[in-house]
């Protein structure tokens, strides 16, 4: 009987540290993954390096790839000029941007609401994107002038067809099994779509955005090209013209990083905008936290 009575009271103690309340575990303090930029900067100064001790070397003409002091020191003699023109170029890419997200989204979303629709228009979405934009943009400088509207609208149409192919993808990923249980709970087509579709598609239209703000950069270039009044562009062709190679590498850089800088920021909206995506819950080597 004491056998008995002591096994039972082991029991009971198992069931009951088995009831007790788990101990909170600690959550540890996600830190800031600094070897993301890290990373990054330290190519790009390796590269510098190398480049500088090739051109003083002689390996190369300063007329075919300068050096990147004489770039820096072409850089700030003419700053004033070069970010006059790029904020040119960027407000067309900007512009464009805007244009091909306002009209780009919407008409992926009726796509995927229509199949006459979409039978009807995505081979000739499909068509605008085969055409070269060069042949087009002389066109557009021709309808409608040399301002600000055709080269913005060259951007849009550089820039759309990612955003617009991207959303269509991701509205017609959803899951069947999602619809099924908001169908079951009463779910209107309107809530089945702003509750389900789209949250499901924000994911890959933020990732066709981004594809989109580099292309609408190229798009604003190409304008600049045709319409050679003032932008980028137009720095580029007169440097290349002058035979000023130093001043268009600076040109070229200046471009390189108004870009990266857009891309940042699309990212950073992207964050705040989809902080439960599991693409902004790792860090970034893609390890969960």
């Amino acid at each position: 009987m004491g056998r008995l009575r002591a096994r039972s009271r082991a029991a009971g103690a198992g069931q009951g540290a088995m009831m007790a309340p788990a101990a909170p575990s600690v959550r540890r303090r996600r830190r800031p993954n600094f070897a993301v930029y890290v990373y990054p900067v330290v190519t790009v100064a390796v590269l510098f390096v190398v480049w500088e001790l090739l051109a003083r070397a002689g390996y190369f003409p300063r007329y075919i790839l300068p050096a990147p002091t004489g770039i820096a020191a072409r850089f700030v003699q003419f700053k004033g000029l070069i970010a006059r023109e790029l904020l040119v170029t960027m407000e067309e890419t900007l512009v464009g941007f805007a244009l091909s997200v306002v009209f780009g989204i919407p008409l992926a979303m009726a796509l995927c609401a229509s199949r006459t629709f979409n039978c009807a228009v995505y081979p000739l979405l499909i068509g605008s994107q085969v055409v070269p934009k060069v042949a087009l943009a002389p066109l557009f400088l021709l309808w409608f002038g040399f301002g600000l509207t055709s080269k913005a609208l060259i951007v849009f149409l550089v820039a759309f067809f990612p955003i617009v192919v991207d959303t269509i993808v991701g509205l017609s990923s959803t899951e069947p099994g999602k619809l099924y249980v908001a169908r079951a709970a009463g779910a209107t087509p309107l809530q089945l779509f702003w509750r389900v579709r789209l949250p499901n598609a924000l994911p890959a239209i933020f990732g066709g955005m981004k594809v989109a703000i580099t292309l609408a950069v190229v798009g604003a270039i190409v304008g600049d090209f045709i319409a050679a009044e003032n932008g980028i562009g137009r720095l580029l062709l007169s440097a290349n013209g002058n035979m000023d190679t130093e001043l268009l590498f600076a040109a070229i850089l200046a471009l390189i990083a108004a870009g990266i800088v857009l891309f940042l920021l699309m990212e950073a909206v992207e964050k705040l905008a989809l902080p439960w995506h599991i693409s902004q819950r790792r860090d970034g080597s893609g390890a969960a936290p």
